[in-house]
């Protein structure tokens, strides 16, 4: 019972094996060979802790029914932008009386969800960890990152996102809700959001986000960033990171083929400039889309 598994137990497990509580302790002191991680809550090494002790440490510590949630819950489907913490955060029934106490952040409940098991934790879904993390978190762009993320690789969709901070505390929503705004208009990444933003106070015409394009035979043509159908317009937001490399050059390359060869009118704009450079930026689309209405 205490040699598999992530080596975290109780000290009550331990007493109810046959173990006494002196023991226990004694195990537990300075040079001991196990640590307490939480009050209670024993690691069976005297080594550091690593995130999986963590987590099972706290779930130990919240006690039945407590549901993983918020960053840690979002590393466990595999999401990679998210904002460093330290902590983990555990969802509890409402009615519970369980503290925060050194990297547990408590929250209480009354609209648990149904976990879902990720590598035998319950972990919450990840629209609800998502909405949960945006909520410790200070900055807009942490926040648009982990939800484009999760939409952009079908975890959730943007209304289940949409839905969950609607539901949930009426405490810091305004910034939340800015920075789902752009997802929920089609926004895939923190660029495109600020794509997004700076196309919705410009009074240029309408742009869809993220829309595959096809040409009159059924071809495929591309994915814009953004599209402008009236025109048959593209806007590409083009990192060099993302196009870096022989691959990605030679996709770029293939894809400004297959826009000229449609006729269609394309402008590439570095994330970058999309706030070092803003009104330059909208002086370019304008002139562009003024060579479309040709």
């Amino acid at each position: 019972m205490i040699t598999n598994g992530p080596k975290v137990i109780t000290a009550k497990q331990l007493e109810a094996i046959g173990m006494p509580r002196r023991t226990i302790s004694r195990r537990c002191e300075p040079g001991g060979q196990w640590r307490m991680l939480l009050p209670g809550v024993v690691l069976l090494q005297n080594g550091e802790a690593t995130d999986e002790h963590k987590i099972h440490a706290a779930l130990l510590h919240s006690g039945s029914d407590s549901i993983l949630t918020g960053v840690r819950a979002l590393e466990r489907y595999g999401l990679r932008n998210l904002p460093h913490t330290d902590e983990v955060h555990v969802l509890i029934p409402a009615n519970r009386s369980v503290s925060n106490c050194g990297f547990v952040h408590i929250e209480r409940s009354r609209r648990l969800p149904n976990p879902r098991p990720r590598s035998g934790v319950p972990t919450a879904p990840v629209h609800r960890a998502v909405v949960d993390a945006a909520r410790r978190t200070p900055h807009k762009d942490a926040i648009t990152a982990m939800m484009a993320e999760s939409v952009q690789r079908g975890f959730c969709l943007p209304r289940s996102l949409a839905d969950e901070l609607d539901a949930g505390r009426r405490t810091g929503k305004a910034l939340l809700r800015g920075a789902l705004l752009p997802i929920l208009g089609g926004a895939r990444s923190v660029a495109e959001a600020d794509a997004w933003r700076l196309w919705q106070r410009s009074k240029l015409p309408e742009c869809r986000w993220n829309v595959k394009i096809f040409g009159a035979d059924g071809t495929y043509i591309a994915q814009p960033d953004g599209w402008c159908d009236e025109l048959g317009f593209a806007w590409e937001i083009d990192s060099l990171e993302h196009h870096a490399g022989d691959t990605g050059f030679r996709d770029t390359l293939a894809r400004n083929a297959r826009y000229a060869a449609a006729g269609i009118i394309v402008v590439q704009t570095l994330p970058s400039r999309l706030r070092s450079e803003p009104g330059k930026v909208l002086a370019e689309l304008r002139a562009a889309l003024d060579s479309a209405r040709l």
